[in-house]
């Protein structure tokens, strides 16, 4: 793992890691490339960023779950032969059944670059300390369509003030939300906006590597 780079855990002992990419709970149905363990890494700005965001909700009786963090180019090169495979639906019933697999580029839900592979980018919820249970989001976490925006009307008063707890407090430390997804925070001074990083997702025992892309697109 390059210099710069910490796994989550280590400052946010309590978050809950649920990285879906390493499992076959995701909308490609099998584990992704890339994903060599179920860990979550993010540069260190992100991090203490993220830990700070922690360390308030706690005091309100919530905790984090997440489910990437980092991402590596080879993981998105998975995604994009999906997305080419249009036979391949055994997912759709569940992340994408409103959509047509053939428009998940278009409609911006899968892109040849994304932010996650430089490192400051985060997909997570909320968690009730007491209980372990989620908040109530009004969808789940990569659910393809429009119940998942933020500016969405499809969802109810509690579920958009769950979604509005989130957003603030990862605003308050310097996360920007997207607009499509409402689990997708990105640092806003992130400390590498042009390099795409493709180490694999592994444990801390993991060989280092430092093979990165230099070019600058958005996401």
């Amino acid at each position: 793992m390059p210099e710069g780079f910490v796994y989550v855990d280590e400052l946010i002992p309590d978050a809950i890691l649920e990285v879906r990419y390493y499992s076959t709970d995701n909308f490609v149905g099998s584990r992704v490339d890339g994903y060599l363990a179920p860990k979550v890494i993010l540069t260190i700005e992100a991090t203490k960023a993220l830990a700070a965001v922690a360390d308030e909700l706690r005091q309100q009786g919530l905790a984090l779950k997440i489910f990437d963090g980092y991402r590596p180019q080879q993981a998105v090169n998975h995604f994009i032969r999906w997305v080419a495979d249009v036979e391949d639906e055994k997912m759709k019933y569940k992340y994408y059944p409103e959509v047509d697999k053939k428009e998940l580029f278009s409609l911006g839900y899968i892109a040849k670059k994304s932010g996650h592979s430089r490192g400051s980018t985060v997909d997570l919820t909320l968690i009730d300390i007491n209980t372990g249970e989620e908040l109530d989001m009004g969808s789940g976490f990569d659910y393809f369509g429009e119940i998942s925006h933020h500016n969405t009307n499809m969802i109810n008063e509690q579920q958009m003030q769950n979604r509005a707890i989130l957003r603030e407090v990862m605003e308050k430390y310097g996360f920007v939300a997207y607009s499509g997804e409402w689990w997708h925070y990105t640092l806003k001074n992130e400390p590498y906006p042009d390099t795409y990083y493709d180490f694999p997702v592994q444990g801390n025992k993991g060989v280092k590597s430092l093979q990165a892309d230099h070019s600058n697109q958005m996401y």
